[in-house]
């Protein structure tokens, strides 16, 4: 009896060794497999000073005021240089602050044009967006043409765009003549069981002649090359960035009375690559 036990041990050792080498394991890798890639850092902003200064007139502008038809969105807000709007924290952050007065709303955009633009690269920021309905926080590019051939002709890059009344969800997308407006090339990502507002992650782009990648914090969540816009391909010059946090807007909607104000976009970091030789 007991050497019969034995075999029937022995036959189902090795019907267990079989199966593990018939049947690698069938777990995902929780990481992606990218080419190599090796950038060279080319222009950043860390946005080191004292609490309440405005960023560095080298790096940064603005734009002012309430733009032609709420920036062409029907946004309600009116962008200042204010610090109460965009100053520094003294902690190594930029903060953007969108303020409700009464039935008015103040915020800020910042913008590298005519200071620093690129064509190619990494383009990314490490930041922590506000939340609620009727917010609208971007980190964005423009076509460094916008003031010759006009919008959307210079095209637009959305690294990261987020509604307010969805904290948990990012989109990137772009614009370009006959895709833009409310139909652009885009696509979204979503934190599971968290959300954007309440940490700070990474927003990047990879992008040269053949494509642009759209990441969140290193993770590839869309690839847009030629053969993906139903127009003309205009992301072959260089592009400016923007930061703002705009209020309202087609894209939003108006804020709600329960929207809760100041609102703030905090960022960490900018900075800006190219391929190493």
């Amino acid at each position: 009896m007991n050497t019969i036990n034995k075999f029937r041990k022995m036959q189902f050792s090795y019907l267990l060794l079989l199966s593990f080498l018939a049947f690698p394991s069938c777990e995902r890798d929780d990481f992606q497999k990218l080419d190599e890639r090796k950038w060279e850092l080319v222009w950043s902003d860390d946005f080191n000073g004292t609490a309440g200064e405005l960023p560095d007139a080298s790096k940064w502008g603005f734009d002012l005021g309430t733009g032609q038809d709420g920036w062409g969105n029907q946004e309600l807000q009116n962008y200042t240089n204010d610090p109460a709007n965009v100053s520094l924290d003294g902690e190594g952050k930029l903060v953007i602050t969108a303020i409700k007065s009464g039935n008015s709303f103040t915020s800020a955009r910042i913008k590298t044009q005519g200071l620093f633009s690129q064509q190619y690269g990494r383009f990314e920021a490490r930041l922590k967006t506000p939340y609620g309905p009727g917010l609208w926080p971007a980190f964005w590019m423009l076509g460094n043409n916008i003031e010759t051939v006009g919008w959307p002709q210079c095209g637009e890059i959305d690294i990261m765009e987020l509604r307010g009344q969805q904290p948990h969800i990012v989109h990137g997308t772009i614009h370009g003549p006959g895709y833009s407006g409310g139909n652009p090339v885009t696509k979204n990502y979503t934190l599971n069981n968290a959300r954007f507002d309440t940490d700070f992650n990474i927003f990047a782009i990879e992008w040269d002649e053949n494509k642009i990648d759209f990441f969140v914090n290193d993770y590839l969540y869309q690839r847009i090359t030629p053969d993906d816009v139903p127009g003309e391909w205009v992301y072959d010059q260089p592009f400016f960035i923007l930061l703002n946090v705009a209020v309202g807007g087609n894209y939003v909607g108006f804020p709600l009375p329960q929207t809760p104000f100041p609102q703030k976009m905090i960022i960490d970091y900018v900075r800006v690559y190219k391929k190493a030789s």
